[in-house]
């Protein structure tokens, strides 16, 4: 495992090129396998200071370092745990007097009128050199890194780093020199500099302007001078976006993806071109969806392009080669028609030695040997031919990777030697919303192994770092730094598991699944990078999940459960062993990601049923149920009328004679009667026992009440010497709430100056009969499914006309409006302000 230098750029490009030949964006886009939650990943660890906006990320291998510049602060972490506790800081806030100047020139003083750490860079040995926007005034500093403190007194940096913390900025130091691009001041152009030592150069703004509002997001340097045999010069290379001035036949191009190089040995022309650049060219590159950010492994790059509309989110991977980028520098230059001032491909004669060109042996061998020496055509011919007609087109000419409602805001690379021998690269990106995918370029597209929340609150990734000395991967956003190591092998407990994931650092040992860097023997371990498919025994149903019994009583809805680990795993169904197919309305079956809904269970559905995931054509059990469906119980006994109460003003009325009736229906009345007296019996057992029981019976009504008084011990005519039995019913025409009765104080002869008690509240329901106590109903949920950290899909569950599974309708959230943010390092903390 290796990691090899990274390109890091971001910009805001141009719409898709649907023109070019690729796949459909279906085919393009990829779902995370797996989705982690920040509370479930697996060795992190999280720095956060006092400070906010952690947008400057500078590791250290050799010292085990990790330099954090930070909104008014910079950081040392270790390395190995940045939340190990040690951690040394330096305040470098803006003063007070400084951010009252910010304020006045109407700045806003709760993200603008701050000092923004935009570089930190090695310098030499000994220091890091450091360059803040110090609240609309730039300055730079050296910093001791044994005592990690200021060393020197602060330079002016109104030439090195912007003063909008928000304006897109790159910088390098290579070997001594320091390399940068921006928009340096807020009425200034664009601008590619060398600011030390001397000669500065800069690019030209006329007559022909090279850079036409120009947004820098990164540069990279490339050593093409090592093992060169021509002699040749290394390069420094550019990416950033501008406005287009290219006659295209493609609509609302407003800005393109350029890259640019100058070559690192250029010294400026002798009389033409003084202190200007006589390497500068530039060349577009071409994705189908354009907003990017670039890295460099081995030959090829890596970037993250997005749209131009605000109103649509999503984003694209797309891969380049540095073979042709050179050969777009080789090729046919562009002219500016005056007519038109748009640009088209220059066909006349072309000076020697070839402008914009490094110097090589070839020169020096004509008299050459700087860029001062070089003839004033030539140095005429690159002040007006700065661009190039063939553009640089992307891999395949389709991209990698088309995420919908995604962006994509930093990544970094690594490869990996899997066990087949071969060499995969595997990217980190991450996203505005505070999410980290991580993926395997295969074949040609790119298969994401997991998404990560690495914070609660949804923010962007602001800038990324990876260490192969720690196995980390180190992310700054705006509340802090997280640390993650680069794949989590023991996350996947079963083969399957692990064979799926197609993660080229991980592999299975017949157990567990194992770090391949972690074992020196390797002759045990399986891995399929390429198909994801083979390696794993298969298991029958029975052998692999132990099976459940479930009672579903007739008619009833019952949810058998069956959570899908993978994203990409689809959910089969067997009862019996045969396929459950068809979950249309009157199936009876609906399916979702969480399990299988029986509606209104039917005898025929008894049976046993397995629930199987199949991802890569590959059946894995995941759970069984013996589902028995019993028929419904008898229902309870209709309840009994009251007669009415007697009105106040009406005579009491002595206790009605009850009159028994005799043959069939007497004994219909004693069963009756025993089932009353035992009922009766069970209440009253907390106050007194009955002892003589005497049952009044009439017809009612429609809508008529009656009662049911029972003589008790005392004085006729006192309060509490009769007992009132009531049924708890609303009337006995069949609309009965329930058949118990309830005893309740009353009195045998009513009052006329006093109204009845109340009646008591309703019980209550009865508890069903044990032998369905188990019986489990349940109705099918409205399903949510959390998909690529940030977006969400419903199940629909009413589609009469369906034929396949339910899971395979989806709706995206595709209709939110999102600005562009302007850049991750402007944050604004609640009810605070520079001033």
């Amino acid at each position: 495992m290796k990691t090899l230098p990274s390109w890091l750029l971001l910009c805001c490009c141009t719409p898709a090129l649907w023109g070019y030949p690729f796949r459909s964006l279906q085919d393009l886009d990829a779902t995370p396998r797996v989705t982690v939650l920040s509370s479930g990943l697996l060795g992190c660890r999280r720095f956060s200071g006092t400070a906010v906006s952690y947008s400057t990320l500078l590791l250290e291998e050799k010292v085990g370092m990790l330099y954090v510049g930070a909104r008014g602060a910079l950081y040392a972490l270790d390395a190995s745990d940045i939340a190990a506790g040690n951690t040394l800081s330096i305040d470098w806030e803006a003063p007070a007097d400084q951010k009252l100047q910010c304020l006045s020139k109407g700045k806003d003083n709760q993200t603008e009128c701050f000092n923004h750490i935009r570089f930190l860079q090695r310098f030499n040995e000994t220091h890091l050199y450091v360059c803040g926007t110090h609240a609309f005034r730039p300055l730079c500093a050296f910093i001791d890194v044994e005592l990690f403190r200021f060393s020197s007194t602060f330079e002016d940096g109104r030439e090195k780093c912007p003063y909008d913390p928000a304006k897109g900025y790159t910088g390098l130091l290579v070997d001594g020199e320091m390399y940068t691009a921006s928009q340096y001041e807020f009425r200034s152009s664009p601008d590619i500099r060398r600011n030390f030592p001397s000669p500065t150069l800069k690019t030209e703004e006329a007559p022909t302007r090279w850079l036409l509002e120009a947004d820098f997001v990164g540069s990279a340097l490339v050593r093409e001078s090592v093992g060169s045999s021509s002699g040749d010069d290394d390069k420094i290379y550019y990416f950033f976006t501008e406005k287009s001035q290219e006659q295209t036949p493609y609509f609302s191009q407003n800005r393109v993806a350029r890259v640019a190089r100058v070559c690192k040995g250029d010294r400026g022309g002798q009389r033409t071109l003084q202190k200007r650049w006589t390497s500068f060219l530039k060349a577009r590159l071409v994705c189908s969806i354009p907003d990017y950010e670039f890295h460099f492994n081995a030959g090829v790059l890596y970037g993250i392009f997005g749209l131009e509309w605000k109103n649509v989110k999503a984003s694209a991977i797309c891969q380049f080669s540095i073979a042709d980028i050179q050969s777009a520098f080789e090729g046919p230059y562009m002219e500016s028609q005056e007519s038109t001032l748009k640009w088209t491909e220059y066909t006349g004669k072309v000076p020697e030695p070839r402008p914009g060109s490094c110097i090589t042996h070839h020169h020096r061998a004509e008299g050459i040997n700087s860029s001062r020496d070089l003839p004033d055509d030539v140095l005429s011919f690159v002040r007006g031919h700065p661009a190039m007609f063939q553009p640089v087109l992307s891999t395949d000419q389709h991209p990698l990777l088309f995420k919908r409602s995604v962006d994509y805001t930093q990544m970094v690379v690594h490869s990996v030697v899997a066990l087949d021998g071969m060499l995969y690269n595997v990217l980190f990106m991450g996203t505005d919303e505070g999410w980290l995918h991580r993926a395997v370029e295969v074949k040609g597209h790119v298969h994401i192994i997991e998404e990560l929340q690495l914070f609660e609150e949804p923010q962007p990734i602001s800038s990324m770092v990876i260490s192969i000395a720690t196995g980390s991967v180190y992310a700054g956003s705006t509340t802090g730094v997280v640390q993650l190591p680069l794949s989590s092998c023991q996350r996947y407990i079963t083969c399957f598991d692990c064979i799926f994931a197609r993660d080229p650092s991980c592999a299975w040992d017949r157990t567990v699944c194992v770090d391949i860097a972690s074992r020196s023997d390797r002759s045990n371990l399986t891995q399929d990078i390429l198909n994801g498919n083979t390696g794993c025994e298969n298991k029958t149903l029975d052998d692999a999940v132990p099976s459940r019994t479930r009672s579903v009583v007739q008619g009833d809805d019952a949810l058998l459960q069956c959570e899908l680990s993978s994203n990409l795993a689809t959910p089969r169904w067997t009862l019996d062993g045969r396929e459950l197919q068809g979950y249309g309305v009157d199936s009876g079956y609906r399916v979702g990601t969480d399990g299988l809904l029986l509606i209104g269970a039917r005898p025929d559905q008894s049976g046993h049923y397995g629930c199987f995931a199949v991802e890569n054509e590959i059946r894995v059990p995941v759970a069984s149920y013996t589902v028995r469906v019993r028929s419904r119980p008898p229902p309870p006994p209709p309840p009994l009328p009251r007669l009415p109460r007697p009105k106040p003003s009406e005579a009491p009325l002595p206790p009605p004679l009850v009159h028994l009736p005799s043959g069939p229906e007497f004994q219909t009345y004693r069963h009756m009667e025993a089932m009353y007296i035992s009922l009766i019996a069970v209440l009253s057992a907390l106050s007194f026992v009955l002892t003589v029981v005497l049952l009044y019976v009439a017809f009612c009504t429609r809508g008529r009440r009656g009662k049911y008084s029972l003589r008790g011990p005392g004085p006729e005519g006192k309060r509490g010497s009769h007992m009132e039995l009531r049924t708890i019913a609303s009337n006995c025409n069949g609309s009965a709430v329930d058949g118990l009765l309830r005893i309740v104080p009353g009195e045998g002869q009513a009052s006329p100056n006093k109204e009845p008690p109340p009646a008591p509240p309703l019980p209550p329901p009865p508890l069903p009969s044990s032998e369905y106590a188990g019986v489990l109903s349940a109705t099918l949920p409205s399903v949510l499914r959390k998909m690529n950290g940030n977006s969400y899909v419903l199940l629909r569950q009413s589609d009469p006309d369906a034929t396949s599974p339910l899971y395979h309708t989806f709706t995206e959230e595709l209709n939110r409006i999102l600005e562009k943010r302007k850049h991750t390092q402007l944050v604004t903390k609640p009810d605070e302000s520079s001033v």
